[in-house]
């Protein structure tokens, strides 16, 4: 799944828990849905920042390239 189609589950699962139309053991499912997509966009989400903080930067203080996660060269 990519992180776009887990954030729009995301949100469907959060439309259906505002609307308060669901019972209770459904909602419970849709939150537990709900926390495992959260994590599951965090997780991504944090890997792109780590790879844009591994972003190298020139003499001039100018991105100049990229560094590889693991600090291998």
């Amino acid at each position: 799944m990519t992180f776009e189609q887990a954030l729009r589950a995301l949100e469907e699962v959060v439309q259906h828990l505002e609307r308060g139309d669901v019972p209770l053991d459904q909602s419970i499912e849709l939150y537990e849905r709900g926390e495992a997509l959260r994590a599951a966009c965090q997780k991504r989400l944090d890997a792109a920042q780590a790879r844009i903080e591994k972003i190298v930067a020139g003499a001039d203080g100018k991105p100049s390239g990229t560094a590889p996660l693991d600090g291998a060269s």
